[in-house]
């Protein structure tokens, strides 16, 4: 495999990857589980549920085309706290480590908006991603006020001051 031409660039976002943050993650969440509000609410409208309430979303080009994306949707103000949410790679890209990619990115844009800390909630199926968010640095915690049905599993990363 030529390494040059799997080239990984993240990137903001901008308007024209819309469709791919809705379509990567209706993609992964409908081969696990079903869609539900919460999720049509932030991948319908990301500008005004996401970027608009001072959150980020960024996406993963390999060559050029959208293979991934991650959303950071800011949660409270006092103490600062953002959720990582919407992580989603395409079939076609998996394993290259783009999910850790995505996460450390967003993890990284948090401590330099000197969050305190960020959360994330998933399912205990999804035990790769697991292995990823705690590689990320992610702790276990209880599941708290999950708007997802599917949220079996909480998990936080709280940056020391």
């Amino acid at each position: 495999m030529n390494d040059i031409k799997n080239e990984v660039t993240i990137v903001a976002y901008e308007p024209q990857y819309k469709e791919a943050f809705k379509a990567l993650n209706e993609e992964w969440i409908k081969t696990f589980f079903v869609m539900e509000p919460g999720d049509y609410k932030l991948l319908d409208h990301p500008e005004e549920e996401i970027l608009n309430k001072d959150g980020h979303i960024i996406f993963a080009l390999l060559d050029g085309e959208v293979v991934g994306t991650c959303a950071l949707v800011k949660m409270e103000d006092h103490p600062l706290t953002f959720e990582l949410s919407k992580m989603a790679v395409s079939p076609k890209a998996q394993g290259k480590k783009l999910g850790y990619l995505l996460g450390n990115t967003l993890v990284e844009k948090a401590k330099e908006l000197n969050a305190e800390k960020v959360f994330l909630v998933t399912n205990s199926i999804l035990v790769p991603a697991i292995k990823l968010y705690e590689k990320l640095g992610f702790i276990h915690t209880p599941v708290s006020k999950a708007e997802y049905d599917r949220a079996d599993v909480q998990m936080e990363l709280i940056f020391n001051k």
